[in-house]
């Protein structure tokens, strides 16, 4: 098994984190990775807030805290809040297609490598769509030009349990020809 497969199959949703602060330099490594990304026509449509200051980490945490659910994230230490840039493609795309178009694949790529990455260094994320996009934009002064795709909670998990995954069986997802 190739170490990418074992990552892969160890990360997961982290919903525990113990009270540890995450060092500057692993959330650094982090956007490095998420840095060597690659995206359609080198567009790199993505910027990001790392957000690691105590009272701001409770601010951001709270954004995120609707009816109830994500409570948990309340114990993360830090958060990337990765945000869409305009993505601009070659001029011979751009001029067929909307250069868009490929941003949230992009942006979805970028995500995974920031999780995988800091669960290379045993960090914990987990993932987060639903939050208070104005508060958001507002606390962290997002432009208004710009979306804000998706918020990672980072910290070291307090348990060390991988779940199983529930995955369709492969023969339920591809096709051979």
């Amino acid at each position: 098994m190739s170490d990418y497969m074992e990552l892969a199959k160890k990360r997961q949703s982290c919903r525990t984190y113990k009270d540890q602060k995450v060092e500057h330099e692993k959330l650094v490594k982090c956007i490095e990775a998420a840095r060597l990304t690659p995206s359609a026509c080198n567009s790199q449509p993505w910027s990001f807030v790392v957000v690691e200051s105590p009272d701001l980490v409770s601010e951001v945490a709270k954004t995120t805290m609707h009816l109830g659910i994500n409570e948990y994230i309340g114990q993360a230490k830090a958060f990337f809040v990765v945000v869409e840039e305009r993505a601009e493609l070659m001029p011979k795309i751009a001029c067929m297609i909307d250069s868009q178009y490929f941003a949230k694949g992009d942006l979805g790529a970028v995500t995974l490598s920031l999780c995988l990455e800091a669960e290379s260094q045993g960090l914990g994320t987990c993932i987060v769509g639903l939050f208070d996009r104005p508060k958001l934009r507002q606390l962290l002064n997002i432009p208004e030009s710009n979306g804000i795709f998706l918020v990672v909670a980072v910290g070291y998990p307090s348990g060390d349990k991988v779940r199983d995954k529930h995955r369709k069986p492969i023969d339920s997802i591809v096709r051979y020809m």
